[in-house]
């Protein structure tokens, strides 16, 4: 059962580590579709929680070759930059988001657009909390654009990325939403 942001604020990192509704590969593969007429505004998103180490650190680094020391050398990081320990990166936060919403439109919605801004210093140790909340419906051109605030939190009730998003999802009789993509004329 999905528990709500300001309660899962209210716990210990450990947890709100077990309250994590990211689903398994298994589970986005058998998703049922959310369809436009099942949300409302004020429901929440899931709560895709997590707890970044220093190795996942360095893997991201070398993944997209980032070889800015602040993100796995502690000993630069302390002592040449005089962070507080090694940093989150804002391009592995800017990841979260697509996956985050493309997982929740599955299968057949899609992610409109989303803008965000960086606003904290993320470290291991820091549990993060991505969430979203419906502020807004309307149907346009044959499918269902739902308004959102997203962002990630910190065990702390940091916000570190407050942004927006819209998103298609499909009208329970209505088509399916085109793929590619192509958005209602504004």
């Amino acid at each position: 059962m999905s528990v709500k942001l300001e309660e899962l604020l209210q716990m210990t990192p450990e947890q709100i580590l077990q309250h994590n509704e990211r689903p398994s590969g298994e589970q986005l593969r058998n998703k049922q579709q959310t369809y436009f007429e099942d949300v409302e505004v004020g429901d929440e998103l899931p709560k895709y929680i997590y707890a970044p180490t220093p190795t996942h650190l360095f893997r991201w680094s070398a993944a997209i070759e980032n070889f800015h020391r602040i993100h796995y050398d502690l000993d630069f990081g302390l002592n040449h930059d005089r962070n507080p320990s090694l940093l989150v990166h804002g391009s592995w936060k800017q990841s979260v988001v697509p996956q985050y919403l493309k997982d929740w439109t599955l299968p057949g919605g899609w992610p409109w657009k989303a803008q965000f801004e960086h606003r904290a210093m993320l470290v291991p140790g820091d549990v993060l909390i991505m969430w979203g909340t419906i502020t807004g419906k309307q149907e346009k051109g044959g499918m269902g654009l739902v308004d959102l605030d997203i962002g990630m939190k910190t065990q702390d009730g940091i916000e570190s990325m407050p942004g927006s998003a819209t998103v298609a999802l499909p009208l329970r009789d209505g088509p399916p939403i085109p793929y590619p993509f192509v958005p209602p004329q504004e």
